[in-house]
């Protein structure tokens, strides 16, 4: 098994952060290493909400199924993901700060069949895959936190 954890500071409250990044429909917009993400079926994102995503591995994209498996609105939520040849577990929490919060994301990713016995190698490269994907994040985050921000219409009398 893999771990990877980064934390990404953002001007965006916890709250508004959790139900973006909670909301898995939203990877695709996020994470330059995800081709497409769509929730399966439809209602409230919660525990037992699954998603289908398409992850770019090189030239292909392969199909990996994400399921909601914890949801502690504003503060935690748990995704696992299943694959070919691969396990993921998404653990993301938040925090609140004085400028916005802060997101903890750790991903636990374990190949499985015959690519387990390459895992160990693959270290850079999970790096930069997680290092892609929490700079995605980080961009997001601020862009939304832009978007909310009031427009200040006072100007020079």
């Amino acid at each position: 098994m893999t771990r990877l954890n980064r934390r990404i500071a953002t001007p965006l409250p916890a709250d508004e952060a959790f139900a973006y990044l909670a909301d898995f429909a939203n990877a695709a917009e996020w994470d330059p290493g995800v081709a497409s993400s769509d929730m399966i079926g439809s209602g409230q994102v919660g525990v037992g909400t699954r998603y289908r995503l398409g992850i770019r591995r090189g030239e292909r994209i392969v199909p990996m199924e994400y399921r909601i498996t914890a949801f502690e609105a504003p503060r935690r939520v748990v995704l696992e993901g299943t694959g070919s040849n691969v396990r993921a577990i998404d653990d993301i929490r938040f925090e609140p700060t004085p400028d916005g919060s802060v997101v903890d994301y750790t991903a636990d990713i374990s190949l499985t069949g015959l690519l387990r016995l390459v895992q160990p190698f693959l270290g850079g490269t999970f790096r930069k895959i997680a290092e892609d994907a929490s700079n995605g994040i980080e961009r997001t985050l601020r862009r939304r936190a832009e978007a909310d921000a009031p427009v200040d219409g006072g100007g020079a009398a």
